[in-house]
């Protein structure tokens, strides 16, 4: 079966189209930060697991040409830590929140998404999908995700063409690209795998967006974009919103999206 986004119970409206990655931001919008948030039409949450992560044991960043790789281990305070700490934030952010859950297991997912649907400012969840979850796996984890808010449904980007041909869901409102992966060796001579950024990685999303447009698939669009014609380029190409990653930590953006 195929996705089936003509009978969707909730829509998620995004204007602007635009909107930052999860990770690149942190967990609230900051008004010190790189962005002016009159720009974005949401702001994504860091990743948020069930329990607490630490770092990774091994976290790196790994320069390569067109880009580099980034290996952290989504560290975060865990769900019930983290609604603590900044849903009272979440409630006055001067745009919608949309916080990102890490799908770990599926007891972990139907637990955490009641959390959210009561906390004013979170207008949807963006669900990432582990990145070797198999389609069986994948398609239990989503519907463990459904509930009162609109789902986004962050599938890797190399395997998106995969996923949204095989993965059955009408309730879903959307998927959303995550960064690809690779593997490095490190100053050690010692191999890291890890999350990929950087403008080498554009060719690879716009080619995503244009097979999952293909597929009847709403998609937000995310990966290597550093510059506004992208944002068109991705747009013209169908995608709904754009998300804006790696260029927030070193450029800032100046584009503008009308």
């Amino acid at each position: 079966m195929n996705f089936d986004f003509s009978m969707r119970k909730y829509d998620l409206e995004i204007s602007p189209p635009l909107m930052n990655a999860a990770g690149s931001l942190g967990f609230v919008p900051e008004s010190s930060g790189p962005v002016d948030f009159a720009q974005l039409g949401a702001f994504i949450t860091n990743p948020i697991s069930f329990q607490k992560r630490t770092p990774a044991r091994r976290r790196t960043c790994q320069p390569y040409p067109g880009g580099y790789l980034l290996h952290s281990g989504y560290p975060n305070p865990g769900l019930r830590a983290a609604i603590r700490r900044y849903a009272a934030r979440w409630a006055r952010s001067p745009i919608p929140i949309i916080v990102h859950l890490l799908a770990e297991n599926v007891e972990g997912v139907s637990r955490m998404v009641p959390y959210l649907e009561e906390l004013e400012g979170v207008m949807g969840i963006e669900l990432g999908l582990p990145p070797a979850v198999d389609l069986q796996s994948a398609q239990e984890l989503v519907q463990a995700a459904l509930g009162e808010l609109p789902l986004i449904v962050r599938l890797p980007v190399e395997k998106a063409g995969m996923y949204v041909q095989s993965l059955a869901n009408s309730q879903i409102t959307a998927i959303s690209l995550g960064p690809p992966r690779g593997a490095l060796y490190d100053s050690q001579g010692q191999s890291v795998r890890g999350r990929l950024y950087g403008p080498s990685v554009f060719p690879q999303t716009l080619a995503s967006v244009q097979e999952a447009i293909s597929a009847g698939v709403p998609v937000i669009a995310a990966g290597g974009v550093y510059k506004q014609r992208q944002v068109e380029a991705l747009m013209e190409a169908g995608a709904i919103a754009v998300q804006l990653d790696a260029v927030l930590w070193s450029l800032g953006w100046e584009g503008q999206v009308g």
